[in-house]
């Protein structure tokens, strides 16, 4: 009898906005939308997060509401978790955009393989350092300011009242921007390299024309390359971590504005 009573219109309305709100967050932030998590376990995610997080809400009878108001407000909150995600997604994109520079550099841009992640082919580099990128940021905390910002969200936004505002957009275009210069900034040093080695071993062909480049080059060239990847990842991880950092703090530019 005590569930039937709760069960008001007012709850009912919450409880599926808030459904909405973290059905559209987990199915496009980093991680939580990994092919390999399964859709069921996924759902039943959604659905036992939304019991844990009903009680932070206050109950506003939706006095007025239409069905038509009913759909504009769930597909609000999709928006939220949607836009909210774009500022992670672009810094797990730089290093995936870092890692198929150095892919195409080192001459395995055709030794694609299959991402679980994403389901899509990528190159194997871009891949070892997407995956090092993503144990940082579980190393961060992530799973706990990923619970923070719905925290926040919730006590911020009211359900169905979520609007993007005009300084979110411009991050999210200045992040779209830095996103080639970063990912160059930290393939250059093996990119500059391997061009070194391109002009000695150039070089060396027109020196001693018997040289064979295919036989020697390319071993050489990967070999340096790794060498020089293992040098550099703990600069690349932490600048990963400083831009992921300051992309979670700029989520709170989402909060600025609500009907």
């Amino acid at each position: 009898m005590e569930l039937l009573a709760y069960l008001t219109e007012g709850n009912v309305a919450n409880f599926l906005l808030l459904l909405l709100r973290f059905a559209g967050i987990i199915a496009f932030f980093p991680f939580f939308e990994n092919q390999m998590i399964n859709a069921s376990l996924k759902g039943a995610l959604i659905f036992w997060l939304t019991i844990l997080f009903i009680p932070l809400l206050d109950v506003v009878p939706p006095a007025n509401w239409t069905i038509v108001r009913f759909i504009i407000a769930g597909l609000s909150e999709i928006m939220l978790g949607f836009l909210a995600s774009m500022a992670l997604q672009v810094v797990f994109g730089m290093i995936s955009f870092g890692g198929e520079l150095v892919s195409f550099a080192m001459g395995l841009t055709i030794a694609n393989a299959y991402d679980p992640i994403t389901g899509a082919q990528k190159p194997i580099v871009g891949q070892l350092l997407t995956l090092l990128a993503l144990l940082i940021a579980l190393g961060l905390d992530y799973h706990h300011l990923f619970f923070y910002f719905v925290a926040e969200s919730i006590q911020k936004i009211p359900l169905g009242g979520f609007m993007f505002s005009q300084n979110y957009i411009e991050y999210i275009i200045k992040s779209f921007t830095h996103l080639f210069v970063i990912g160059l900034t930290m393939s250059f040093p093996i990119m500059a390299l391997i061009l070194l080695s391109d002009i000695i071993f150039g070089m060396i062909m027109k020196a001693h024309p018997q040289f064979n480049l295919l036989a020697i080059g390319f071993p050489v060239k990967i070999s340096i390359a790794f060498a020089v990847l293992i040098v550099i990842v703990p600069a690349i991880m932490l600048h990963f971590k400083r831009e992921f950092l300051s992309a979670f703090d700029a989520l709170t530019l989402l909060f600025q504005v609500s009907f």
